[in-house]
């Protein structure tokens, strides 16, 4: 018990410093942020005869997020709750090892006393033996 419990702090102390260096602020690299950026496509040719060009038109003020940005919030968000549902976890085994520990301490304190008592009665009886021979070597 106390080996899985120091391995799954040990994992989610891992997973929590990798974490706090992948959601740093101030990352300067974003790949899926290409807002900044200005691309122009290859012109296109309608037919082999024709030597016009018509270039694509590309609009720099566009309001559509890329598609990768809602699956990574999604994948965020996910991992949210994964991080929610650890600690919870982590908090429903600290109050069974404080349980378990208190427990062991009443039983340990129960055997304490238990054992003093046995010690007690064993002194008692070794003194009434003694006490049991002196008078029968005085009856003698």
């Amino acid at each position: 018990m106390e080996k899985t419990l120091r391995n799954c702090v040990l994992s989610l102390s891992i997973l929590l410093a990798c974490t706090g260096a992948s959601f740093a602020d101030g990352n300067a690299f974003t790949p899926l942020n290409f807002d900044d950026a200005a691309y122009s496509a290859a012109p296109i040719r309608t037919s082999a005869a024709s030597t016009t060009v018509q270039p694509v038109t590309t609009s720099t003020a566009t309001t559509e997020e890329p598609a990768g940005n809602a699956k990574m919030q999604n994948a965020i968000i996910q991992l949210d709750n994964a991080q929610v549902d650890v600690r919870n976890e982590l908090l429903n085994y600290k109050s069974k090892y404080s349980d378990v520990d208190a427990q062991y301490t009443a039983v340990k304190a129960e055997r304490k006393a238990l054992d003093k008592q046995i010690k007690t009665l064993e002194k008692r009886i070794k003194k009434i033996d003694k006490q049991k021979e002196n008078i029968r070597k005085n009856m003698i």
